[in-house]
Formats: C-alpha cells, structure tokens, sequence
C-alpha cells in the first residue's frame, strides 16, 4: 500500500503487511512541585528547582506495572490481486484471492479479556490473534470499531489478565516523562519499552481524507515504530494516559515525533462498544476556525485562546442552544476551550441528549448558554423509547386528541422534533400536524412512514401548521 506524502510522512500503524504503526506515551505529575520563586537583589524574580535524589524520575514502577498488560496483535488481511493490464484476465483468468499479514499492539483495560487497540490494526481483518507478553496466543473477535478516533475493542476468551489502571489525560503536563510500550517491528520485539516527554497536547495531524475524525493527540518524542500501533502510553504511575497511533517521520521509522489517543477519549469510545456495540457520538452542529490576531482585533478580544464559530447549522444543538454566528467558545462546562482540537474532544465525551453549559465571547461579553447535544439523524423508520419514529431527521407520533381538539381536526400525525434532515430542510416545524402523504389520509405514523417508503421520488405532506395554518412540505426522496 502507498503512503502519503505530505511535508512530512504521516504513517499509521500497520493492519496489514507494508503499512507502518505507531506509538506514543506520558506520566502525571507528581502532587507537590519543588519549584521555589526567588527574588534577585535588582527586584526581578526567577523561579529554581531544587531537586533531591527522589525527585529524579524513576519509570520502573511504571514499566514493570503496565507491561504485562499490553499485547501482540497480529491480524489476517486478505486482498485481491489486481490486473492493470486485462489482457492478463484474459490469459491467467480472474485475480486471486491472498491473505497478508500485519502486527500491532494492544492493551487490556478488563481481566476478561477487553482489550484496546487501533482501528488501522484490525480494519478489515478476517482473522485477529493476541499473544500475550507470558507467551500465551488466542483467537480474539473485534467487539466494535471507531474510525473518528481510530479506536477499536477486541476481546480473548480468558479471564484473570493483568490490566493496566486508567488514567486521566486532562492532567497530563508539557514535559512529564511518559513510557511507550508496544511491540515494535514485529513479534519479536514484542513488550518493548521506551521513555519520552510529552512534547504537546491537543495536537490534530495534516490529512488529505475527507474523513470525519476527532483529533486531539499526545504528542510525544519517545521512541515508537512500525508495530506500536495500538500500543500504551503510561505515565510515571503506570497509568493509561493514551494509545499510541502515529508517528510523523521523514524516513517512516523513529526519527521524529509521535502521537497518541488521550485515554479520555478512549474510555468514553470504549464504553459506548461495550453498552452499546456502537459509538453513540453527540453533535453540537457548527463549523469553526482559529481566533487569529485579525479576529481577536475585530471582535476586541485580550487573547486568541478559544474556538472562532464560522457557521452554525440550522436546527442543530447549537442552533436550538443560540450559539451565533461569530461567537467565541472558551468553555465548555467547567472546562477551558483553547483549540478546535480540545473543543472536538470535550463534545465527544458526551451522547446525545446530554446537557450542559457553553461559554461563549459575544459582543465582547461573556455569555453562557444551554445546549443539549442531539446525535447522527436516526435511519427513517426506527422507534424511539417514547414511542415517536424518525422520519427523514425528525421524530413525528400519532397526535394526541387534545392536539387535534385544538386544531379542529379528526386525526393527524405530529411532528414532535425537528432535527438537521430533508425534513427541516424542506421548511417543517414542530407541532405540524402532518394529515395527507402523496394525497393519502394518514392517522398514525407509520401510515406516513409506510406511504414514503413506497414514493419513487418526491414527497409531498400536506397539513396544519402549530398555529393552524394549512400548509404543506415537499422534498426529494433518498435515492
């Protein structure tokens, strides 16, 4: 497979044969700093460190505490010969089938055998194996993946494994020591571990995909190469603080910098797979940008720090919220918004439906605002706990009589919400009582979901409007 070239090699840890892995890792800080301020004889102060021989770090504790929990992943690929010549189909018939092969790294996080890894290491696998670091080998299925994050959960069938204690990478700090541990170029150099610092935090990598990811890495110097993918990153406590996932190098092995999945993201990842066997991701709904000098002037900002909201989506969390356009985040809940990065992985700690507060700069004031965050538009057809349908990024439920008591009607389909959909796009509102579909009376939703499925190409609903007003909505049908 072909890497991508960009100023730099940005190369992700290997799923099959030819593709190169990752890795990266950290500690936290102890709970007291040995940092004095002191006050020279002109006035001017300057802070000095004074450390005793146990503030030296010592990562043994780590290293022996965490190794046993990260795995050899090897994984079964298979592809199919191509032939740019059809010529050649001609004489040697169809292109044959092959199963390649490619490695990475894992971590076990349960005893009974949950174990985290790359979603490049297993992506398209027919077949995943682990060996243990006692030698141990079993078959393991994957539970689930995330591309966005590029996290997966596979599972071995065993119980009592050493797991490695989760722990937190919001206190991560620029210059902590940090260990990578990983399997580095293959089976052999399996449970190898290497020292780093935390270079930086909340770093996104370029990239020439269109694809929807979430990024805000560990950026580390500690050694990690092909095969590390997947691997852990501990701190000095032995803690997971993130999973290795990428180096950027000119030459493809250790010569530059790598990157790591903050374990804060993991852990929420990991338990949507394990509740849920899918990510269940919250949406906010905006397009945004760095605060430049340019826009800290325009809108009389004291600093850059903080998300430049471009655009907002009609309908959205952050439309219903009342976040604007020109807006500056600086926080969400408690927590301070610097980068488009960290706002990505603060709102992806929530699910959908969840409340909480965003902070905002507007006007140069400070406004703080409600959202509840909404989530991917559910596929038409699907029930709700509450017993109302999705409808093309809607929710619609049979009207209740006191709603058609109302409005002077016998019966009628509501609609309850209106989420980012054909539907909201088309003009509807909440509280439209929907009456014909394609010049059919309907009662109940599912009336209006049957008589859709079977439109070949527009939609036509006719209806009374929350304030009695007849009107009607048009749109395309999914092709």
């Amino acid at each position: 497979m072909d890497k991508k070239m960009i100023t730099v090699t940005v190369l992700l840890s290997a799923a099959v044969a030819g593709l190169t892995a990752l890795g990266v890792v950290k500690y936290n800080q102890p709970e007291t700093s040995p940092e004095v301020a002191q006050v020279a004889a002109d006035g001017s102060s300057y802070r000095t460190v004074n450390l005793s021989q146990t503030d030296y770090p010592d990562l043994t504790f780590a290293a022996e505490s965490a190794v046993d929990a990260v795995v050899y992943v090897e994984v079964t690929v298979r592809s199919q010969q191509q032939y740019l010549d059809p010529f050649f189909q001609y004489f040697f018939g169809q292109p044959q089938q092959r199963d390649q092969k490619g490695s990475g790294s894992g971590v076990i996080i349960r005893p009974d055998g949950y174990i985290v890894t790359n979603n490049h290491v297993v992506s398209g696998a027919t077949k995943v194996s682990v060996t243990l670091n006692n030698n141990k080998t079993y078959d393991a299925t994957i539970v689930g993946t995330d591309p966005a994050t590029d996290v997966a959960l596979i599972k071995i069938d065993a119980q009592g494994l050493p797991t490695v204690e989760l722990g937190d990478s919001d206190k991560l700090r620029l210059g902590e020591w940090v260990l990578a541990i990983g399997s580095p170029l293959g089976a052999e150099l399996r449970g190898t571990i290497t020292a780093g610092i935390v270079s930086a935090k909340g770093r996104s990598m370029p990239s020439n995909s269109r694809e929807f990811k979430i990024e805000s890495f560990i950026q580390t110097d500690a050694a990690v190469n092909p095969g590390n993918s997947g691997g852990a990153l501990v701190n000095k406590a032995g803690q997971l603080v993130g999973i290795n996932t990428a180096i950027v190098s000119q030459t493809g092995a250790y010569s530059g910098y790598s990157f790591a999945v903050p374990v804060n993201i993991v852990k929420k990842i990991v338990g949507d797979l394990i509740d849920f066997g899918t990510v269940r991701r919250a949406k906010l709904g905006v397009t945004m940008g760095t605060v430049t000098d340019k826009i800290a002037q325009e809108l009389k900002l004291s600093t850059t720090s903080g998300v430049y909201i471009d655009e907002v989506v009609k309908g959205s969390a952050a439309d219903k919220a009342g976040i604007k356009h020109g807006d500056v985040v600086i926080a969400i809940d408690s927590t301070k918004i610097a980068t488009a990065p960290a706002l990505q992985e603060k709102v992806n700690s929530f699910h959908p439906g969840d409340e909480t507060t965003i902070t905002v700069i507007r006007d140069g004031k400070q406004k703080v605002l409600t959202v509840v965050f909404s989530g991917d538009a559910e596929k038409t057809g699907t029930v709700d706990a509450d017993g109302s349908i999705a409808f093309y990024g809607s929710k619609i439920r049979t009207a209740e009589s006191e709603t058609l008591e109302r409005l002077g009607l016998k019966k009628g389909v509501e609609i309850v919400s209106v989420g980012p959909g054909k539907l909201l796009d088309a003009g509807a509102s909440e509280g439209f009582i929907i009456q014909y579909v394609n010049d059919q009376a309907v009662s109940k939703a599912e009336d209006v979901i049957d008589i859709a499925k079977k439109s070949r190409r527009t939609i036509y609903i006719e209806g009374i409007s929350a304030t009695g007003k007849a009107s009607y909505i048009t749109f395309g049908k999914d092709e």
